[in-house]
């Protein structure tokens, strides 16, 4: 795997994430320790990505691999042409590879299964199994310089598995996906309303309260809230809900964008 090229900028020794975007029309997150750079997902074009990285200080062409939670358009769709332009591995469940027929043909697949850690470079990526409409979708704990992120931002529900993975991270990015009162009373289909609310949707703001109060610690650094509804939610009302949970003295809050990304967050 390439090692060359990788960011100077970045401390010897930490970890940094940018959630690059975050939302149904697309998502992606930038984690590197300084040696190895991943994103996990690539759902917007790869042009855009580009631009995104750009934007704070980097480049895809240091990247050595893209880590994939499930199929879903909003989490795939760049990653064809980055990982056949920057002959980059891309790394998904044998369920995902079944669902996303395009990504068959890439040079470089590998799969992986949840429960079982593997290597990506200096990572070490503890993939476990969440609850939502794909094929076989995946959260990731990442561990790297020393530090721990979990990254679970597409849940129906609050598992026991994804409890136990998230606890004892520095860093969380967790779905806050929609309000309940603005999605039953807002412009989508029942049908639609029904799935999001289900088992294998997306988690409320309260729900998602729950689950950050049952594994908040001391050294619990920084919690991103992610895949906001751009109907059904909005940033004032999930960091107020995370808020009610979390000793903001102690642990800092953010929502991450859609349209832009997030500021660079450094773990030491």
């Amino acid at each position: 795997m390439r090692q060359e090229n990788q960011q100077h900028l970045q401390p010897e020794h930490s970890l940094s994430v940018c959630v690059l975007a975050s939302g149904s029309r697309g998502n992606a997150i930038y984690v590197s320790d300084g040696a190895t750079s991943l994103l996990i997902d690539a759902g917007l074009s790869a042009r855009e990505l580009g631009r995104r990285l750009e934007s704070r200080g980097l480049n895809a062409a240091d990247l050595n691999a893209i880590l994939l939670t499930h199929e879903h358009t909003d989490h795939v769709r760049g990653v064809e042409r980055l990982c056949r332009r920057f002959r980059l591995p891309v790394f998904l469940t044998a369920g995902t590879l079944a669902a996303a027929a395009p990504l068959r043909e890439l040079p470089e697949i590998r799969t992986f299964a949840c429960g079982r850690p593997f290597q990506v470079g200096t990572f070490t990526v503890d993939p476990f199994s969440i609850s939502h409409d794909a094929r076989d979708p995946a959260g990731f704990i990442l561990g790297g310089a020393g530090a721990r992120i979990g990254i679970a931002t597409d849940l129906g529900i609050a598992t026991a598995v994804v409890r136990e993975h998230l606890r004892g991270c520095g860093l969380i990015v967790l779905e806050f996906n929609h309000d309940p009162d603005m999605l039953m009373a807002g412009p989508y289909p029942w049908c639609l309303k029904q799935r999001i609310r289900g088992r294998t949707g997306h988690l409320s703001n309260p729900e998602a309260g729950r689950l950050l109060s049952d594994i908040a610690h001391p050294g619990l650094q920084q919690v991103v809230l992610a895949h906001l509804s751009e109907t059904n939610n909005c940033p004032g009302k999930a960091l107020a809900e995370a808020s009610r949970v979390i000793d903001r003295s102690r642990t800092q809050l953010a929502a991450a964008s859609q349209n832009e990304p997030s500021a660079m967050i450094r773990l030491a």
